[in-house]
Parts: structure tokens; sequence; C-alpha cells
């Protein structure tokens, strides 16, 4: 019988999965897994979990937010043995989710966990550390983890819109070199966003073409600093609908790795969560490194 390990963060969200925990369990065994669960332990314990027992199971599932999912793939890439990843979101916003087809409802995500397809998608390196979806930096990039766990609860993405206006007077713009696959750019930069995914809290990646998880290769936005609130109006715009940019604020390309130089630390989130604050950056799409499970 096959082996699947269940890591979960019963407190992701609004712990909607502490009333259906068995019925999600029901669902593995039927599938006809041989299951082991894990509840996580704190920071951190999902990427030990995973990296110590990854080579034991043929397939771990996780459940809570984006969060959890990142430090289960993130245990996986220190291995050479992957078992195929199956995610059913519990988050209070669950960005990755998106690109996966995942039916609703947490048992039918059960079983699509249990039975759904495995396929390969790309994970961002990132210095020595990984990211699933994105790696962004500057303007409201540390909402997600400033943003109290209650409020988050309460309101759901409104809480993310709430807490990110109170930083409208304080975006700085941060001075840089950055190097893609296609040359080089000089310029003082507001925001980042390196992503592999469809959405990134509302905010798309690239208009021209769809994104695909597994081609190697990231979709980029870059941001220069507003001057008046009618070009702030119009970055959102742009960022929210995907539209021209006619102000020449938002620049936007694909590559498959970039190197950012700034010249003073330059704070980063990794999927969400807090990456640190080095003043070079070096990024590579590591092509089709995890297969994870789809709905569909």
């Amino acid at each position: 019988m096959k082996k699947l390990l269940f890591i979960y963060n019963v407190h992701a969200g609004k712990g909607l999965l502490k009333s259906r925990l068995a019925a999600v369990l029901d669902c593995f065994v039927r599938a006809g897994w041989d299951v082991s669960v894990h509840p996580t332990q704190g920071a951190g314990d999902a990427t030990a979990v995973a990296a110590e027992r990854a080579g034991a199971f043929d397939r771990i599932v996780c459940s809570g937010g984006d969060g959890t999912l990142h430090e289960v793939v993130t245990g996986l890439m220190t291995q050479e043995t992957r078992p195929a990843v199956g995610y059913i979101p519990a988050g209070t916003t669950n960005d990755f989710a998106k690109n996966l087809s995942l039916p609703r409802g947490m048992e039918a995500m059960a079983r699509a966990a249990a039975a759904g397809c495995p396929r390969p998608v790309d994970i961002g390196r990132f210095n020595d550390r990984f990211f699933i979806y994105v790696a962004a930096f500057g303007a409201f990039t540390d909402v997600a983890y400033n943003t109290p766990q209650p409020f988050k609860n309460l309101f759901g993405h409104l809480a993310y819109v709430l807490e990110g206006a109170t930083r409208l007077s304080s975006i700085q713009a941060y001075p840089m070199t950055v190097e893609h696959d296609a040359g080089m750019e000089v310029g003082s930069y507001c925001y980042g966003m390196v992503s592999n995914t469809v959405s990134v809290g509302g905010f798309k990646g690239m208009p021209t073409e769809p994104v695909r998880l597994d081609d190697g290769i990231f979709e980029v936005v870059l941001v220069r600093q507003p001057q008046n609130p009618l070009q702030l109006q119009a970055i959102i715009k742009a960022l929210l609908t995907m539209s021209p940019d006619e102000q020449g604020l938002v620049t936007s390309y694909r590559t498959s790795r970039l190197r950012i130089t700034c010249r003073q630390e330059l704070p980063w989130t990794l999927d969400g969560e807090y990456g640190g604050a080095p003043k070079t950056a070096e990024i590579e799409n590591c092509s089709r490194a995890v297969s994870i499970v789809y709905g569909k």
C-alpha cells in the first residue's frame, strides 16, 4: 500500500480544517493510502518534517496557508527524492491554489489531493532559499506577515487592503541594478515581483502570454515610485487589470534568472513570508523541480 504523509496547520486561516479533519483523513484512506499524520508545531516545522521523512512516503499532502506549502516544498528541495505534493488550502489568502484548478469544499479538495494528477512545477531559488510562486520587495510586501492573524480572520482579503492603505505615505524607492536574460536595467523601484503564478494578492503577471508553471520562466514586474495620487492610481490599475501603463511606471518581462543588486539592504518576502534583506539577490528558476497535484 502506498504511503501518504499529511502535514497540516490547524491554526491557519479561520481554523476550517479543525472540524473537517476526520472527513479529510477518511478521503485519503478511501483512496487507498496508508496515512501518517503530522500537525505542525511552529514555524519551520513543516520544512524539517518534509526533509526528514520525504524518502519514506509516496505523497505528501499539506493543509494550511501558502506558508505551509512553502515550508513543505522548501524541505523537499533539500532532498534528491521528492514525492508528489498535494495541497488543501486553508489559509486566509491562498494565492497559489488559484493555479491548481482545485474543487470547492474541504473533502473535495482532499479527494483531489489523494487521487489528482501530479504535474511538475518550477521552483524559484533565492540565494540559498526557495519560493514556490513569488519573491517580492518594496511597497506592501510586509503586509502579509505584519497583519495580525485575528484581523485576517475577521476581515479576510480586506485586512491586507486596510493594512496596506496605512503605508501610502511611506512608499520608498530603492536604487538598483537588475540583470536578466535579455539585458540589464538601472533605476529606482518601489516594488518588484518575480512570480510563477496567475495572481499574487490580486496583482497579475505578464499580460501578453499565459502563465505556465513548468516553462522554466518567471514573470517579472518592476514599479517606479509614484509622484502623485494619479500616478499611484495608474500603477494600481495596471497591476490589477494587466492594462498598459501609459506613463511608463510599470515594467514587465519574462526571464529564467535575475541578479538584483541594491545599494542598501532590500527586504524581500518569499511566498508572503519574510525572506531576509540582502543587498544582492541571485534568483534562478529551478525548472520542473517538484510535482504538485492538480484538481482537474
